[in-house]
């Protein structure tokens, strides 16, 4: 029966081999797929379920068919969204945490992996300022969750009573307009309600008017409000800003609130001497949450929040089950800390990448993201043609070209199978959106894409 298991395992690995075999060469040769009308998918993929069982060979042509035309995210003509490319190191370690199938909750499931995830989490502390002892954090499934981690540690360091006896104070979080519609979201969660955010203005950088911030707290205090939480943005999502920590953590320390930086995006900045003055005063924030499977090229998801208050981890996510915890410590049962139960080892992934290239590796894919966003700023630049709205020092170049509409020229190039690129909204403009974040990209695939990208703006009518 186990080598019948066995064998069984590998004929999955070599349908396995063989369709990402034609992926990868499909990556290079036609790097975009045209999606089709999504009304019309189950017939197209033959993607209905039935009771019968499928052929082997019939399954292994389904199974291509879905595959090959699956969005190729990690194709050099994807820059449509804040993640993108392959790291081949991190990939390795994706697949071999699919093939243990550990979960991370304990020591006695997760065995060496439990360490693997705690060095992690002390490095990234190392690397913020934070102290040793006091601080902590764990994996959670994307940033979003990260990010109510902290709106839900925020709300019981503020009052420990409310995991107890539910809310009955009305609490209000601070965060600028521009920061990540997860905000909106963590509040209902959180039950702090939508009506409870505070959205501060920005300057025409994308950055929070903090000037404003220590006025609307105490104006808030006056009404009997309780300002519980200020979210910081490292990167936005539209234009990469970076709101000036410093400045923010004066605040919070003046009114004695929380201050989380939402650094899944541009949170990477701290592995890079060249770019970490982005992220100045991270020091001082209460929690910071980064996100590997953006900047550094890890695969999704990978998202880590870390604090300098580990006891306020233990006792907002701590909850005993005898069943689940027999032995081992605290420190070894991760599950003590962490949003989830059952959970997927995230961890093993980033540790493959880092291990293999080290720190200063890590620093070289994010120096070398940021110089390809100049790249791409220089060619925007100088060419009359366009018109630049980003900044210096932003992995995020948003441009128009002519007077094409953005929604129009983004939409029509994945519809046509060309390129993969977004487009944006800051204040009163509307713009393409395009990113880098891969790291496969060289300089030539930046200028590669602009000339496909004029030369499909002057044959295309629009």
């Amino acid at each position: 029966m186990l080598e019948s298991g066995f064998c069984r395992m590998k004929d999955e690995l070599d349908i396995f081999n063989d369709i990402v075999d034609e992926l990868l060469k499909l990556e290079e040769a036609d790097p975009v797929v045209k999606l089709g009308d999504p009304e019309r998918m189950k017939d197209t993929f033959d993607i209905a379920v039935g009771d019968e069982p499928m052929g082997e060979a019939d399954f292994r042509a389904v199974l291509g068919n879905v595959v090959l035309n699956t969005p190729r995210t990690a194709s050099r003509s994807f820059f449509n969204q804040l993640f993108g490319g392959r790291n081949p190191v991190a990939t390795l370690g994706e697949l071999l945490s699919v093939m243990l199938n550990i979960s991370m909750y304990t020591y006695k499931v997760g065995g060496p992996h439990v360490g693997i995830e705690t060095e992690l989490v002390q490095q990234i502390c190392k690397r913020i300022g934070y102290d040793k002892e006091g601080s902590g954090g764990t994996f959670a499934p994307g940033g979003s969750m990260s990010n109510f981690m902290s709106v839900i540690m925020a709300r019981d360091a503020y009052d420990a009573e409310i995991k107890n006896m539910g809310m009955r104070k009305q609490l209000v979080i601070y965060t600028s307009q521009e920061a990540h519609y997860s905000i909106a979201k963590n509040a209902t969660f959180a039950g702090i309600g939508k009506e409870n955010v505070r959205y501060l203005p920005v300057n025409d950088l994308g950055q929070m008017e903090t000037d404003l911030l220590d006025k609307w707290v105490a104006e808030d205090k006056a009404k009997g409000l309780h300002p519980f939480l200020i979210n910081a943005t490292a990167a936005t999502t539209v234009l990469g800003a970076f709101d000036d920590i410093d400045a923010l953590a004066d605040i919070a320390k003046k009114h004695n609130i929380w201050l989380h930086v939402d650094g899944a995006y541009g949170g990477s900045a701290i592995f890079s001497k060249k770019h970490k003055h982005l992220l100045k005063g991270i020091e001082k924030c209460d929690s910071f949450t980064i996100n590997p499977h953006k900047m550094l090229g890890t695969p999704l998801s990978c998202s880590i929040i870390v604090t300098k208050h580990k006891q306020q981890l233990i006792e907002s996510f701590s909850q005993d089950a005898s069943y689940l915890y027999q032995g081992d410590g605290d420190d070894y049962n991760l599950g003590k800390t962490s949003l989830q139960c059952g959970r997927r080892n995230d961890a093993f992934k980033f540790w493959t990448l880092w291990k293999s290239v080290g720190t200063k590796g890590l620093e070289k894919i994010v120096d070398q993201l940021y110089h390809l966003a100049d790249v791409a700023r220089d060619y925007v630049k100088k060419h009359p043609d366009y018109t630049l709205y980003s900044f210096e020092e932003s992995t995020a170049v948003c441009f128009n070209y002519k007077d094409i509409s953005p929604e129009k020229i983004c939409n029509a190039l994945s519809e046509e199978g060309k390129l993969m690129v977004g487009h944006g909204s800051f204040k009163e403009d509307t713009f393409v959106r395009f990113v880098t974040v891969n790291s496969r990209l060289t300089e030539a695939d930046i200028i590669r894409f602009f000339e496909r990208f004029e030369k499909f703006a002057e044959s295309y009518d629009f």
